[in-house]
């Protein structure tokens, strides 16, 4: 005789597998309610634009609130420390930068563990960094640039737009790959370090395309080389530092990183909505306002690129010694 007990879902033929799991249920209904998106820079700058305009669009395409909340401070290291703490279901979200996620580990004492507090979602848009000089420059070139830093007795300065930024990193990894040595004048920001570039207070900045390009198309900065792979459709007259002789490649990556512990159905969805919302038409064109272009990074590649951009970084970090008091 066949007790109750063994009538169950196997016994009339319903394979357990088919039965959807709380992971794969909640990622099926998600978003259900508003999601942050924690962003570790002020307002204002081109991260929080960028998150901003992917929030607009993520709203818009799930019929919920997507909204951005910015905690500053500690080059973006208080904003991954909140998101390290929160609670893993995908409503608290971090638009991140590879200046905290793949730079900071190497200049701080964080409160988190940067290689298990975080599971990454994936790129989700990126910008080159532009190499100019003040058009009083007598520099028409790179190579130009290069010789005269080399010269016997070269007194030149590089404009800084805050110890351990990206800006910085990339600056002194052109400095390495070029074999020149260039003083470091530091600025409170991107936008007074490009401030004194135009007065002449220093020879030569690395910035992000979004802080430089109007000041290039307008004349008063001279681009001599952008930081990309291959040349970019937001400079495409800018030659790259590669096809110039350096191997310099370098982007200003944001990066959506979630907690640890979140379903993996939950980062699939938000991997899915990220990429949708980033390469839609209206978002690209936005994008290209801001010299960014999207990025459609998977979670499977995440783990390779991260772990590749920290150990480059920590090299140059180690190489060039850098520290950040």
């Amino acid at each position: 005789m066949i007790t109750r007990r063994t009538l169950g879902t196997a016994a009339l033929g319903l394979p357990l597998l088919h039965r959807p799991t709380a992971a794969q249920n909640a990622a099926g209904s998600y978003p259900e309610r508003t999601v942050t998106l924690v962003v570790p820079w002020a307002a204002g700058g081109s991260t929080d634009a960028v998150a901003r305009i992917l929030a607009a669009k993520l709203s818009q395409d799930t019929g919920k609130g997507f909204v951005v909340d910015n905690r500053t401070g500690a080059n973006g290291t208080i904003g991954f420390s909140s998101v390290a703490r929160a609670r893993p279901d995908g409503y608290t979200v971090l638009v991140g930068t590879v200046s905290t996620y793949a730079m900071a580990p190497h200049l701080y004492q964080l409160p988190y563990n940067n290689e298990t507090a975080f599971t990454g979602v994936g790129l989700v848009a990126s910008q080159p960094m532009i190499l100019c000089v003040p058009k009083a420059s007598p520099h028409q070139t790179l190579a130009q640039f290069v010789a005269a830093a080399k010269a016997p007795n070269a007194r030149m300065v590089y404009a800084n737009s805050g110890a351990g930024s990206s800006t910085h990193l990339a600056t002194e990894l052109f400095l390495q790959a070029a074999g020149i040595q260039m003083t470091d004048v530091g600025y409170r920001g991107g936008a007074p370090a490009v401030q004194g570039t135009l007065a002449n207070e220093a020879q030569m900045i690395v910035q992000a395309a979004s802080g430089v390009l109007p000041l290039i198309q307008s004349g008063d900065l001279r681009a001599l080389a952008i930081s990309s792979a291959e040349r970019s459709p937001v400079a495409p007259d800018v030659p790259t530092f590669k096809e110039q002789g350096f191997d310099v490649v370098v982007a200003e990556h944001i990066a959506v990183l979630v907690p640890a512990g979140t379903p993996a159905p939950i980062v699939a969805r938000l991997n899915e909505l990220f990429r949708a919302a980033a390469t839609a038409p209206e978002t690209r064109q936005r994008l290209a306002a801001l010299a960014t272009v999207p990025e459609e990074q998977r979670p499977e590649e995440w783990a390779a690129y991260n772990a590749a951009e920290n150990a480059k970084w920590r090299e140059v970090i180690r190489s060039r010694n850098i520290r950040v008091e």
